[in-house]
């Protein structure tokens, strides 16, 4: 068995019985790696790499911290083309020149137990022209209803098989660079996203349409992926996709469109479906009524095909239980695990009273490893993650890393 490929048994649980369900393995069903728990570090933005989309040393210790608990951990978002960076900080797979910052990444989440997954990225009409150098690309020439939205220009066909190679590209450069499989953003508004929206996608020709058409760039970046790691890889590698189930824009993806997606990526058989909402248990953004929590809605449809991993204010170790009761495989915990890097470890060992409820406003990018950017752009973000009053602050702040 290659060292590449994760094993692991039942580890030894002091967590509550309910809880234990938390840290039972999980093997993907298209390949050959066995994560030691459900919980996965969630991909997270850190506004943190350097100018020429090397990785710095914060965040590599970022992910370490991380990862100790974990099963899984995915790093930022990466893109795969310098016309698809969308953020100040972001880091880079596009080049071969990348391929020792990726290794980088991909050796401090391994050195701490966890499958490593880099998530390929490319932000499309997001991507802002003062860092791309010219317009934005996407699938029509439909700006984005946002704020200070720039129209980007519809891409060409040779421009849509050149992303598609990209892709390709990129994933072999992580398997070169040591992970242990990717993941296709196709989330949150991203090109992948906006060549299945209506919204985004008002093309007349094979890649826009009807569902099928729209979805066909999606599935060809999926595909291409798919063969690269079958041509390349020699040890197991997983393939993932994340996807948003709904958009609020008029016309925008229906929950009904997202099940046709879905069924078309179940096909390929990608080792999972990570489902993006901002809150696991909510019913549909578009329709009141439809109460039902959009990833459990995904699992029925995909049951015994590929693992669906969920997401969303998953903020206590009783809703991640919850969330695993209602479909989810696995959890992927964003800014629970940025305010307690230890949260797997407390559960794990029955001390899920002493995990950290807030984040101080000074400081804690030393004491709990946040990169100074990123903990930046916490502060200035309202609710995103509970930030902590002064009285909380003092009983917080001597919090230590895990030994």
């Amino acid at each position: 068995m290659s060292s590449s490929a994760h094993h692991y048994g039942t580890p030894a649980v002091s967590a509550s019985p309910n809880h234990a369900k938390l840290f039972t393995p999980l093997t993907f069903y298209a390949g050959d790696i066995t994560l030691r728990n459900r919980l996965v570090l969630a991909p997270m933005t850190t506004w943190s790499s350097n100018d020429d989309g090397t990785i710095t040393p914060d965040e590599l210790e970022f992910l370490r911290r991380r990862a100790r608990g974990v099963g899984m951990a995915m790093t930022a978002a990466c893109y795969v083309q310098p016309e698809g960076k969308a953020f100040d900080g972001q880091w880079s797979c596009a080049t071969d020149e990348m391929i020792p910052s990726l290794r980088a990444a991909a050796e401090a989440i391994k050195s701490q137990g966890a499958v490593a997954v880099l998530q390929l990225h490319h932000g499309g009409r997001i991507s802002p022209s003062r860092l791309i150098g010219g317009p934005p690309v996407s699938a029509s020439a439909v700006p984005a209803e946002r704020p200070g939205a720039e129209t980007p220009r519809a891409m060409t066909e040779q421009e849509i098989e050149e992303t598609i190679e990209a892709f390709g590209a990129a994933t072999k450069r992580a398997i070169r660079a040591g992970f242990n499989g990717v993941e296709l953003h196709g989330a949150n508004a991203y090109l992948l996203q906006q060549f299945f929206s209506p919204h985004s996608n008002r093309r007349q020709d094979l890649w826009g349409g009807a569902v099928e058409n729209r979805a066909a760039f999606p599935i060809a970046v999926l595909e291409e992926v798919q063969e690269v790691v079958r041509r390349n890889a020699y040890f197991p590698f997983g393939i993932g996709y994340r996807l948003s189930p709904e958009e609020l824009e008029v016309p925008g993806i229906t929950m009904e469109e997202t099940l046709e997606l879905v069924e078309g990526i179940a096909a390929c058989r990608p080792d999972w479906i990570h489902v993006s909402t901002g809150n696991f248990f909510a019913g549909s953004i578009r329709r009141s009524r439809d109460t039902r929590p959009r990833t459990a809605l995904i699992a029925e449809k995909v049951r015994n095909r590929t693992v669906i991993i969920g997401s969303g204010s998953i903020t206590d170790p009783d809703l991640a239980v919850q969330a695993l009761e209602q479909g989810a495989d696995l959890l992927a915990l964003g800014r629970q695990l940025v305010v307690d890097p230890e949260w797997p470890q407390k559960v794990l060992e029955g001390r899920s009273d002493e995990i950290l409820p807030c984040l101080p406003g000074t400081n804690a990018d030393h004491t709990r490893a946040i990169p100074s950017s990123f903990y930046s752009h916490i502060l200035a973000r309202a609710n995103w993650v509970p930030l902590c009053d002064d009285a909380e602050a003092e009983n917080v702040q001597a919090a230590k890393p895990a030994m």
